[in-house]
């Protein structure tokens, strides 16, 4: 759809902290030091009078970074000085170019206040200086030096990611931001979030949610449209390759400067997921390996170790299971078609199995095919048959309705406690971390898939991407992608856990430690992908996987239910996904 124009780029550009300015994390913490010194001050000095510059900007640096909206009635309130002086300090501040107004309504009559780029800038810098000064005072190291975390910066646990910073200038989108998700925890916590980032944006924000299966069709019918309905949509990682080889999705480099981005910051296995022939088609929004939850308590009042093998998971499951208490072994995604399709796919790679015939590479397979002419579906073969007959083993131990659970009904009996173990994605742990009646909360204990003999650990990796699609009309993409820019944010990334979201795909998100705090989750995540386990090859981005997946999904189901046997499943799936790569 051609490249964004560079007046574009400079538009875009402009909102980029500027070099040498403080870390986003230094102004919070300069604002609460220098409140101290202040009280201290008038503590000890006992005549010092009040300084309304002083105090406004404060108070409106703090709502800036919260997101909040500021009003002159507040700031003359925090001034700390009579009404009428403080008014007249306020507008100082306004002719000079440190605070601006912007309008709240379309009658223009209400106004909303907010810090100029000059003040940020002022102010960012003085963070810099003053954080510098009082760790040298104290002795320390200044607090911008950093490690380095897996190639990515990460904040010290000292310091904590700050609250997203409103954007300088609001973004110019007629009608507001159009945004297509998916409807799942986590963008319901961004959907909660609206108003917020209708603040940090600027401009209003319209969100759609559909289901996996009606989100792609949305997405592929948009594409058809002359102009794209929605300024940023989700898209599911295994769909990266057929929306990028389709022209649904814009390849980032052509819309924004990737660098803003941090790249390095990105779980690796998220961040690779989201390219296609090398480039970058989206910007990892939720990165949710899915993961074997299991119950800590019962394993330990059972004497049982950690079901981190595919037969240990099938002895745990025998063991707990009792249908006439109304308790059952594990629970998966068995219903017919794309629930069943992603389940056997998963099942397959811990058999060491992948589904396509991709070349073996440290850690697993390599799953970047877009320059491949030679891929074949691997669907019938030895390995597939033992994930096939793993997956029969499952049945016998699992809940009576199990051929119609799929990714949400899997869980919710576990949250309840009438099963002992389940394969589940991380976005959905808060149904029961964040319920203190589950009997699961604070008793689970998470691990990456269990192997089969001659697989290895791994995490699959899922969740979403949010990319920009290639028909959005030229005049909107600068504005999308600063919005791209600011919901991927590791502060909204933040933002979003400390509102339900178990998903961090950043590693600075998952290091902050009042992220650490609130989940377990986000720690073993980061354990597992400093061992390699988190994997996108198990369900590869290539053309044709919706089509493979929902193949194996009808097939395996038939399977299950005893209609064919394992073996005549695998040959038909086979049969059917070679169909699909010559069509």
């Amino acid at each position: 759809m051609g490249n964004i124009q560079k007046e574009d780029f400079s538009r875009v550009a402009k909102h980029a902290r500027p070099a040498g300015a403080a870390e986003p994390s230094a102004l919070p913490a300069a604002l609460a030091f220098l409140e101290a010194v202040n009280a201290e001050l008038d503590t000890a000095l006992e005549i010092a009078d009040p300084n309304p510059y002083l105090n406004m900007v404060v108070a409106l640096l703090r709502a800036h970074l919260s997101g909040k909206i500021v009003t002159a009635t507040m700031l003359i309130s925090a001034s700390e000085v009579p009404y009428a002086t403080a008014r007249r300090k306020l507008r100082d501040m306004l002719d000079s170019g440190l605070v601006e107004q912007r309008a709240r309504t379309r009658s223009g009559r209400s106004f909303s206040l907010h810090p100029t780029d000059r003040l940020m800038a002022n102010w960012r810098q003085f963070a810099d200086r003053i954080m510098r000064l009082g760790a040298e005072a104290a002795g320390s190291a200044p607090v911008s030096d950093k490690e380095y975390y897996f190639g990515a910066s990460y904040l010290p646990a000292s310091q904590s990611i700050a609250p997203p910073q409103v954007l300088p200038a609001p973004l110019q989108l007629g009608g507001g931001l159009r945004v297509l998700v998916h409807g799942d925890p986590t963008f319901m916590v961004m959907d909660t979030l609206k108003r917020q980032f209708e603040q940090i944006i600027g401009t209003n924000i319209s969100q759609r949610a559909f289901s996996i299966d009606r989100l792609r069709i949305e997405a592929l019918r948009n594409s058809e449209r002359r102009f794209s309905k929605y300024d940023i949509i989700a898209v599911d990682l295994p769909w990266i390759g057929e929306f990028a080889q389709k022209g649904v999705l814009m390849a980032l480099d052509a819309c924004v400067d990737t660098d803003r981005l941090d790249p390095p910051d990105f779980h690796t296995a998220g961040w690779m997921a989201a390219h296609w022939g090398g480039r970058p088609y989206g910007v990892p929004s939720q990165t949710t390996p899915e993961l074997l939850f299991y119950r800590k308590d019962l394993f330990a009042d059972a004497g049982l170790p950690p079901p981190d093998t595919a037969d240990k998971v099938i002895e745990a499951a025998r063991h707990f299971h009792d249908p006439q208490r109304g308790r059952y072994g594990i629970a998966w995604n068995a219903a017919r078609g794309t629930a069943l399709g992603h389940q056997f796919l998963m099942t397959c790679a811990d058999f060491g199995q992948p589904i396509v015939n991709l070349h073996a590479i440290a850690g697993g397979f390599g799953a970047d095919t877009a320059t491949r002419t030679d891929l074949i579906p691997t669907i019938d073969t030895p390995l597939a048959l033992d994930a096939c007959e793993y997956l029969l083993k499952l049945m016998e131990y699992s809940p009576p309705d199990i051929l119609s659970m799929s990714w949400y009904e899997r869980v919710r009996p576990y949250a309840s406690g009438k099963i002992a173990m389940a394969y589940g994605y991380t976005l959905l742990a808060p149904y029961f971390e964040r319920d203190p009646q589950s009997p699961a909360n604070g008793n689970t204990g998470y691990l990456p898939h269990p192997a089969g003999p001659k697989g290895h650990p791994v995490a699959p990796v899922g969740g979403y991407v949010l990319g920009i699609p290639a028909n959005l009309a030229p005049e909107r993409r600068a504005a999308a992608a600063e919005a791209l820019i600011a919901f991927t944010s590791p502060a909204a990334q933040k933002l979003y856990v400390l509102n339900g979201s178990r998903t961090a795909p950043r590693y600075s998100v998952g290091a902050d430690p009042e992220v650490r705090r609130i989940s377990p989750i986000f720690e073993a995540v980061d354990a597992m992908s400093l061992r390699d386990e988190l994997q996108y090859w198990p369900r590869p981005p290539i053309p044709q996987i919706s089509e493979i997946i929902e193949i194996c999904g009808q097939e395996m189901h038939d399977m299950l239910r005893g209609v064919t046997s394992p073996r005549d499943a695998l040959k038909r799936a086979q049969s059917r996904a070679e169909t699909a790569f010559t069509t």
